[in-house]
């Protein structure tokens, strides 16, 4: 019972839930880059007129956010840089097939 009102107990409980959130944020994030590398194969393939470039910008924020978080384990650390890693290297791919198709990636 007097367990619950312990100041160390409920910053236990914090830093749980803060995990858990990351844990999400992370989850969302990766989930985020395998739509928008779909909503790309779909332009590149020509089925819209138009990039993703609002989706890849939304993901860019995501990716700054979390970023600044000083509160990740190394866990959630090592999760974020892979899929940073991946992020990046699709942005690259992105960016030199848009030049060879002679169109300006924003």
């Amino acid at each position: 019972m007097a367990l619950i009102g312990n100041k160390l107990y409920r910053n236990v409980q914090t830093k749980q839930d803060e995990a858990a959130e990351i844990d999400l944020q992370l989850t969302r994030m990766e989930e985020d880059i395998r739509k928008l590398k779909i909503d790309f194969d779909i332009y590149f393939n020509g089925a819209t007129k138009r990039p993703p470039l609002e989706a890849k910008a939304r993901l860019e924020s995501i990716v700054k956010r979390i970023a600044d978080n000083r509160s990740l384990t190394y866990a959630q650390r090592y999760h974020f840089n892979t899929l940073v890693a991946r992020f990046t290297s699709y942005r690259e791919l992105w960016r030199r097939t848009l030049k060879a198709k002679g169109e300006e990636l924003v």
